[in-house]
């Protein structure tokens, strides 16, 4: 084999696939997907095709010109990291058919229940895809570096709908001729007769095409009782069907439009048509997910005073940065991390102003610190470029390539000036739209259009050396340095009187929490507390960020609310500093104790990402 990434057995000498059509019928009773996959190859090819698979039952491979069987073999045991080798073997084949099932436990899949929804009616089912888990939605070469379009049929209970990262072009009663082409006459591949479940009484088909291709962690959908509201000439935001939360959606992203317009200013024109955005039960695992045409969004984005649009902001960007030009596997992360995160501070500053998007450059800055502190003894995994054989992605997951990256872009942009990064800008994402690549194509591109930069900046030191690299900066702002003298007054015991924090939001208490010392004494958490009433905030940031400072200081008055806010959210923002803080250190027998106990409650409402991420922490410190 010549792997091309780390985490999927895609093969170099093997052709890549261009097109993936799928028939998908969803089985909720068994949280169950029995499916069609019709993968498109570039070039024809004769001799094995490597792809990746997880947690997949594979009935058949089938020429789908003749539906005859083609030999296969599926790796006997699953790799911890990039599950089951699907190896088939074709001769002067272009196309392959692919009969198969998911199963319940497939790691990009949670299966609600309804009383896991928010109107505890009807079940519910989303995918989270990235970083290595649309393998197990259907087989494919899960990597970055295989773009692909896509067509799709979901065939749903007729009183649910369906949402996806693609263009929706139908909605209509299913019939037998939508399987022709992909089972045969006697229809027997899964054990049981699929077509006439198929056309059964109670079922609706979906249909959606993605006609630019995209890395596979991208392919996206959601199934369950939708409802919507427009909020521009581009953008809907989708929920379920609660008017509480469309209504209180709507509200907060009412200025996407205003922010799209002002993107396309700095970064060229929008390419894929629709914004649409979709407000996820409380267990998705992100903040928010860049799917193209249908970004998913927490709803823990959802304030009330339209902050939340950040998030918005930076899936918004990933629209350029990352969809458009995608890393060409995750040791390059930063290409979209870094790049989105700069261009999502570029947006804020033209929407939100400089103060706001000098105080998220500092809760960056402070992030990034704490996650050399959490790197210590892995400092690989401190720099950009990074060697992950053998690590899982989801459990390196961290501030650096957002942060680190940013700040490496903002160097760039210190050294030559805002008017000539915003020119490279624009040309990189016009010479690299719809490519995957790596560090050393940016880094060439980067000293072919900024002749001797090289000798400006040590390129090597960014991209491959470890820690925080010495011209890194803070930000400078009249607010940020404000929030930071307060909170350095507050180790010597000043809390901030009522006129100083009055019109402090979100971000400004985030930051002040963010920086207070962490063993300051729990007499003065509870004072804090008192005045500001920062535990019942309804900005989890601001919550999760008072918590964490309760934890630190042993102040057991808000272990309830530690457990209540694990028990309401499935974010892994949350979810990691909490049972983090509860878990790590010495003399920390009762809080182990009631880690374990709340996640043995909880996990079920979380993502099997996120339970994983979890199991890690525990398995670690308990």
């Amino acid at each position: 084999m010549a792997p091309i990434d780390p985490h999927s057995f895609t093969d170099s000498t093997h052709p890549l696939t261009t097109h993936i059509a799928l028939t998908l019928y969803f089985h909720f009773p068994s949280s169950t997907i029995h499916a069609t996959a019709l993968l498109t190859l570039q070039n024809p090819c004769t001799g094995p095709l490597s792809l990746d698979t997880r947690s997949l039952v594979i009935h058949k491979i089938l020429d789908p010109e003749t539906l005859t069987p083609l030999p296969f073999t599926l790796s006997s045991s699953e790799h911890p990291i990039n599950g089951r080798h699907l190896t088939v073997s074709l001769n002067n084949h272009s196309s392959i058919l692919i009969l198969y099932s998911t199963s319940p436990s497939s790691s990009a899949l949670q299966w609600l229940s309804p009383p896991q929804t928010f109107k505890k009616i009807h079940p519910f089912v989303y995918t989270q895809c990235q970083s290595v888990h649309a393998r197990s939605v259907f087989p494919c070469q899960d990597t970055p570096a295989a773009r692909v379009c896509y067509s799709a049929k979901l065939n749903v209970p007729r009183q649910l709908s369906a949402v996806m990262s693609a263009r929706h072009c139908g909605h209509r009663d299913p019939v037998g001729s939508d399987l022709d082409g992909v089972l045969t006459k006697e229809a027997t591949e899964f054990g049981f007769d699929l077509k006439s479940l198929w056309c059964e009484e109670g079922r609706v088909v979906e249909e959606f095409v993605m006609e630019q291709p995209i890395p596979p962690y991208l392919f996206a959908f959601a199934v369950g009782e939708l409802g919507f509201r427009e909020v521009g000439p581009r953008t809907r935001v989708y929920s379920e069907a609660v008017d509480g939360v469309l209504d209180a959606a709507a509200r907060e992203f009412a200025g996407t439009e205003e922010m799209m317009r002002q993107a396309e200013g700095l970064f060229g024109e929008y390419d894929w048509e629709r914004f649409d955005l979709l407000v996820l039960p409380p267990s998705f695992p992100y903040g928010g997910m860049e799917n193209p045409r249908m970004v998913f969004l927490t709803p823990t984005v959802i304030k009330g005073d339209a902050s939340g649009a950040q998030v918005v902001a930076h899936e918004l960007a990933h629209s350029w940065t990352g969809n458009l030009i995608t890393n060409k596997n995750n040791e390059h992360f930063w290409l979209n991390e870094g790049f989105t995160t700069y261009a999502e501070r570029r947006i804020v500053e033209v929407v939100q102003g400089e103060d706001i998007a000098a105080l998220n450059v500092g809760i960056g800055w402070r992030g990034l610190n704490e996650e050399m502190e959490r790197f210590k003894d892995n400092m690989e995994f401190t720099k950009l470029k990074n060697n992950q054989e053998g690590v899982d992605p989801d459990d390196m997951y961290s501030q650096v390539p957002y942060e680190k990256g940013f700040q490496f872009l903002w160097r760039i942009e210190r050294q030559i000036g805002r008017p000539a990064f915003d020119e490279f800008l624009k040309k990189y994402i016009a010479t690299f739209k719809f490519k995957s690549i790596d560090t050393e194509t940016f880094l060439d591109f980067l000293k072919a259009n900024i002749p001797g930069i090289e000798k400006e900046i040590d390129l090597q030191q960014w991209t491959e050396g470890t820690g925080i690299p010495p011209d890194a900066q803070e930000p400078v702002s009249n607010l940020y340095t404000k929030i930071m003298s307060l909170a350095n007054d507050f180790k010597l015991g000043r809390m901030p009187r009522e006129d100083e924090v009055c019109d402090w939001k979100g971000q400004e208490w985030e930051l002040y929490l963010e920086n207070l010392s962490k063993a300051v004494e729990a007499s003065q958490v509870i004072a804090l507390d008192a005045r500001y009433r920062l535990s019942e905030s309804k900005d989890y940031e601001v919550k999760v960020a008072f918590l964490q400072l309760a934890i630190s200081s042993r102040c057991r008055d808000y272990y309830g609310e530690v457990e209540k806010t694990l028990k309401e959210v499935g974010r892994m923002k949350y979810l990691r500093p909490l049972y983090s803080g509860l878990v790590q250190g010495a003399g920390k027998d009762e809080e182990k104790i009631l880690a374990k106990r709340v996640f043995a409650e909880a996990r079920e409402c979380y993502h099997p990402i996120a339970q994983g991420v979890v199991e890690a922490i525990l398995a670690k410190h308990v």
